[in-house]
């Protein structure tokens, strides 16, 4: 069944408007007829089955059929802080993040970032990332739309990323905690029903310097280590959320 994503205001009475691109989808992409249904999302982890009913020049219009929790939403918010990469990775990496379960993904530079965010160009990146979200949250049934933030500087990547529940700081050198070790170790103190957070900080090709390591140590990030390999870092995201998938969602 189609998947499309609305703000809760476009919810109201039974019924659902549909609005922009997803408009324009429904009715000329797909062909869509009144009758047929199609999954709404409120982006607030509730899911709405609902049955087409109008056509009109912007907008199409739904009933509500049904309304239930989203189940496919893990019981964390996962946010993601990547290091700018070369070439085409941070596509890729915004697509499996969403699949895998995250909820936002940041973009930050680093000293080793051979990247650097060009103030003229980052509004229309900006744009494409979000739509690559977009389309992989409806690809992998997500419950919410996650989001893709503008990019930051590392100082500022590291204080956002301390505010997490669980601050990870994937690194591949010394003095670092092996991530399932940390993972089991961790007791979830959010309040009942409500999810915990947790950030995974990722490098560039080039890793971190020492001195951001020890940046992000004194902010209270934790160092962990992610096995006996060194990942890409277009593989490092999807690699630590799939961890937490297995330790926090799937056992």
């Amino acid at each position: 069944m189609p998947r499309f994503f609305v703000q809760q205001q476009q919810i109201t009475d039974g019924c659902v408007t549909i609005l922009g691109d997803d408009a324009h989808h429904i009715s000329r992409s797909l062909r869509m007829a009144a009758g047929e249904r199609i999954t709404v999302c409120d982006m607030q982890s509730f899911e709405y089955e609902c049955e087409l009913t109008e056509f009109l020049p912007d907008r199409v219009l739904a009933t509500v059929i049904s309304r239930e929790r989203s189940r496919t939403e893990p019981p964390y918010r996962a946010a993601v802080f990547q290091a700018l990469p070369k070439g085409d990775k941070l596509d890729s990496i915004i697509q499996k993040a969403v699949e895998c379960g995250a909820s936002e993904i940041t973009t930050f530079e680093s000293e080793r970032c051979v990247v650097r965010a060009k103030d003229g160009a980052e509004e229309k990146k900006l744009e494409r990332r979000r739509r690559i979200a977009a389309e992989a949250a409806k690809q992998s049934g997500r419950g919410i739309l996650p989001t893709v933030c503008p990019t930051l500087r590392f100082a500022e990547a590291v204080a956002k990323a301390a505010e997490a529940d669980l601050p990870l700081f994937c690194y591949e050198g010394e003095q670092t905690r092996l991530l399932p070790e940390v993972l089991k170790q961790y007791t979830p103190n959010a309040e009942e029903g409500k999810p915990f957070t947790v950030a995974v900080v990722i490098g560039s090709e080039g890793g971190f310097s020492l001195n951001e390591v020890e940046q992000a140590t004194r902010a209270g990030l934790i160092p962990v280590g992610l096995g006996k390999r060194i990942l890409r870092t277009e593989t490092a995201a999807s690699f630590v959320l799939s961890c937490l998938s297995y330790e926090f969602e799937l056992s």
